[in-house]
């Protein structure tokens, strides 16, 4: 069985991108953030495509930011938006959807960026990580039964090993000035705190374990690279989109590894491959830019 995390960056911008890698690559369940559009239009949109590729979804979303789907062709049970923590307070934010697919508890998160170690968002950061913690604990029992968490959790668990080289320096040549630069890159503070990490621990505590990170230890695999300054080029990424698994499932996995092919600029491609250069264009011929996430890819040896 596949799972797959994906943060997109725009459902309607990239759909045919989604499309088309769904074709090729068949998963069983795809978990989708930052589709950045409202449950009407995901309905009108792109619920029919994936109809059409034989999948199910659901999808909770707002207007122009945030928004998650699962897309799964082993079923769709008791789908549920938001946490069941046993608060009274909603959370403001569609960052989170849950599915039963293949009797397995899935859930698609985004989990907040932060911003800013002093900014409110920061916090809301920290509490989403508890209420996500608190929603298992209290609903799904990870130390007994069959438990994924899937998304991009904003977050680097692992110091240097998940992070670019804030010392390194880069060169590359700036628009706005008009001037070859060479300069380093901060990192975003709000994903590397102990409190952040602490949170992850917390919830590999609970059971939910990191499964990248059981089966590579200690190898670098980047899942995300900004857009500016040739970051992807450059190999200067961050590992913030994560797999959790509780213990049942995560002893059955059999493979885990990001398509990088899938997050290669177009100027990339124009000098290696320009084959797929026509390959991503759209109905209209206009070149679909890629996410600035590739998929992570998780294969379980699992059958319910």
């Amino acid at each position: 069985m596949r799972i797959v995390t994906w943060n997109v960056a725009g459902l309607n911008a990239r759909i045919h991108r989604v499309k088309l890698w769904i074709e090729e690559n068949q998963p069983d369940v795809l978990c989708l953030q930052e589709t950045k559009m409202e449950d009407e239009v995901f309905q009108k949109k792109a619920q029919p495509f994936f109809e059409e590729l034989g999948y199910e979804s659901v999808h909770n979303g707002q207007k122009s930011w945030n928004g998650v789907a699962i897309i799964s062709k082993v079923g769709i049970e008791d789908p549920q938006k938001g946490f069941d923590d046993g608060r009274k307070d909603p959370d403001p934010d569609a960052r989170i959807v849950w599915a039963t697919c293949s009797n397995i508890r899935i859930a698609s998160c985004y989990i907040p960026n932060g911003r800013t170690l002093g900014d409110d968002h920061y916090k809301y950061k920290l509490d989403w990580l508890g209420r996500l913690h608190d929603d298992l604990k209290k609903n799904s029992d990870p130390s007994k039964t069959p438990v994924v968490t899937a998304g991009d959790f904003n977050v680097c668990p692992r110091p240097v090993l998940d992070e670019w080289d804030p010392k390194q320096e880069y060169t590359n040549f700036d628009w706005k000035s008009k001037k070859t630069l060479t300069e380093t890159f901060d990192l975003p503070e709000t994903h590397i705190t102990s409190d952040a990490r602490g949170a992850i621990k917390k919830l590999d505590d609970l059971g939910m374990k990191d499964v990248f990170c059981e089966r590579f230890p200690e190898e670098k695999a980047d899942t995300f690279w900004e857009y500016p300054k040739n970051a992807f080029k450059d190999k200067r990424g961050l590992r913030i989109d994560l797999v959790l698994a509780s213990d049942v499932v995560a002893k059955s996995l059999e493979s885990i590894e990001v398509d990088m092919q899938e997050r290669t600029p177009e100027k990339m491609l124009e000098k290696e491959n320009k084959d797929l250069i026509e390959k991503y264009k759209d109905a209209k011929g206009k070149f679909v830019k890629p996410s600035d996430h590739a998929p992570l890819v998780a294969a379980f040896n699992w059958s319910n």
